[in-house]
């Protein structure tokens, strides 16, 4: 099945390549919120490393088969972080050091997510910097050796304002280290459709990169690679995207056994947040058109709806056509939209213009959504202002260079 990002430019792809990097990262920012309203911080925390630890080894072994990078040294658990949803580029500017392949250090010259928290408090920051990150980066080193210790140097809460780096962390590799304990939760969203996905492979003879088989960069320069790596690269963060969804899914269910409406309400309001922040960008970021038009576009290249391969809808210049797909059948995003659930539908066309509404009609899992312009403008929704919050939604790239890195 085509690609709906085939139909974009080289260079849109590799503009819109880091936003979906972004996006992605916003989804703890769309949900965690109201984890912590239903639960607890404490409950939410464990939510968000189940959440990563049972999605990240997953996709990251997705990304190192497509863009053949496969190994099991240091260098290729720091390509993987540098295309993951969790570590999106500038706005978690992960440094790279190696030393040698089993031997390396990563620091953050920015942390967006320290940003977001550290005006809640101390205990949001230990939570984050401390408890979630422990277990999690021992997970991002399942997909790679499992014989890895990634430990910090110094971590936040830091002393002051002023200190740089943010964290510093290093990241070795020895085979007398016990191995990184399987996390059980990954064999339930690795038997999903979503991790099984097949996508389109990379022509090998289109012009720029096909793979990330060379140097490690010091910032990953998109636009080297070439349309068709770039439209894969597009494909599997949206897949990270669902896969860490359906493990958010997992860790909520846990947490809402005997109250189902509970759960789905607060998966909705998640996807209700982030759907509006990332029309936004996309929307910002591709200099897409306005009105019936431009809402039409946005949500043909939303996260929602992509990959095609995985979600399966029809899009025709009035109206998107959504039919039950392998999304559908693994409870994703999609599965939470339908013609009585269109919240994050109307999040997604106001976030192009506060007087457009979807009109949606259909069934659970076979609906069409048109949109229409009216004189009246909407009020943000309450969950995309409250993912607002964090920086990344009116985070700006800059450009790098793109250098590759020697061993020290």
């Amino acid at each position: 099945m085509m690609s709906r990002y085939a139909a974009l430019s080289r260079d849109e792809l590799a503009t819109l390549v880091p936003e979906l990097l972004l996006i992605g990262q916003l989804i703890d920012r769309s949900g965690m919120a109201w984890c912590i309203s239903s639960f607890g911080r404490e409950e939410m925390l464990q939510i968000a490393i189940e959440e990563w630890a049972a999605s990240s080894p997953l996709y990251t072994k997705r990304m190192q088969k497509a863009l053949k990078y496969e190994g099991v040294d240091v260098v290729t658990i720091f390509k993987g972080l540098q295309l993951d949803i969790g570590a999106p580029p500038q706005f978690m500017d992960f440094r790279y050091v190696v030393h040698d392949r089993w031997h390396g250090e990563f620091y953050l010259d920015h942390c967006g997510a320290l940003m977001d928290v550290e005006p809640m408090g101390e205990d949001y920051v230990k939570g984050m910097c401390h408890d979630i990150e422990d277990p999690t980066f021992d997970a991002t080193a399942l997909a790679t050796n499992r014989k890895t210790q990634v430990r910090p140097i110094h971590r936040p809460p830091r002393a002051s304002a002023d200190q740089h780096p943010h964290c510093r962390w290093t990241v070795i590799i020895d085979e007398s280290y016990p191995e990184v304990d399987f996390i059980p939760a990954m064999d339930i969203v690795g038997a999903s459709h979503a991790y099984h996905t097949e996508l389109d492979p990379i022509d090998p003879n289109d012009e720029g990169n096909a793979d990330y088989s060379g140097p490690l960069l010091s910032d990953v320069d998109f636009g080297a690679f070439s349309h068709s790596a770039l439209v894969r690269i597009a494909d599997e963060v949206c897949l990270q995207m669902h896969l860490l969804v359906l493990s958010f899914s997992l860790a909520v269910r846990a947490r809402t056994k005997d109250d189902p409406a509970l759960e789905r309400s607060i998966r909705t309001k998640q996807l209700i947040g982030i759907a509006g922040v990332a029309a936004e960008r996309i929307h910002k970021a591709l200099k897409l058109p306005g009105g019936v038009k431009g809402a039409l576009r946005v949500l043909e290249l939303h996260p929602l709806l992509n990959p095609a391969a995985y979600v399966y809808a029809d899009v025709d210049p009035d109206f998107i056509h959504v039919r039950r797909s392998p999304a559908f059948e693994d409870g994703s995003w999609i599965s939470l939209v339908s013609p009585v659930a269109d919240l994050p539908l109307q999040a997604i066309v106001a976030a192009v213009d506060p007087h457009l509404r979807a009109e949606v009609s259909g069934t659970e899992s076979d609906w069409t959504v048109r949109v229409i312009e009216t004189d009246t403008a909407a009020k943000e929704l309450s969950e995309v202002e409250v993912t607002k919050f964090s920086g990344g939604a009116s985070w700006v790239f800059e450009e790098r260079k793109s250098l590759p890195l020697t061993v020290v």
